[in-house]
């Protein structure tokens, strides 16, 4: 982490992860992007966030997936600004994200392992949130 590398407020942090797994395989979907804006714009947890800083995350984000050891150092970065009660709603917020398109793709799910892991997330929890992302986006 350099001294040009932003804190992150905790909301900052869910954001930066949502992002993350979102950017994780270089491909931004419309839906991802709206599950992230419809999150940000809904959960009590973001009720006093300005829905601006999320462009300002996301930049961070795409600086520090440039550099090498730039993820250590994004994972970094969340943990110091997110309480640890907060973990398991990054990985659920997460899970939302990269189900959020109906599909996803070996990299995102090697994001959420390196999410799941970073944050230290119960694996029995884990596969309840896994689950809950997955069936809150089934089609008809």
């Amino acid at each position: 982490m350099t001294d040009t590398t932003p804190s992150l407020s905790p909301q900052d942090a869910l954001v930066a992860v949502m992002v993350a797994a979102s950017a994780s395989d270089e491909n931004m979907r419309t839906a991802e992007l709206v599950a992230i804006s419809r999150m940000v714009n809904h959960m009590p947890v973001f009720a006093a966030y300005d829905p601006d800083r999320i462009r300002r995350v996301s930049r961070t984000v795409f600086d520090l997936f440039e550099v090498e050891d730039g993820l250590d150092a994004l994972f970094g970065l969340i943990r110091e600004a997110l309480p640890e009660r907060l973990y398991e709603t990054a990985y659920a917020l997460a899970c939302d994200v990269v189900t959020a398109d109906g599909k996803h793709n070996q990299i995102e799910l090697r994001m959420l392992e390196e999410i799941r892991d970073e944050l230290n997330i119960d694996r029995l929890h884990a596969a309840a949130i896994e689950w809950g992302a997955r069936v809150r986006h089934l089609t008809p």
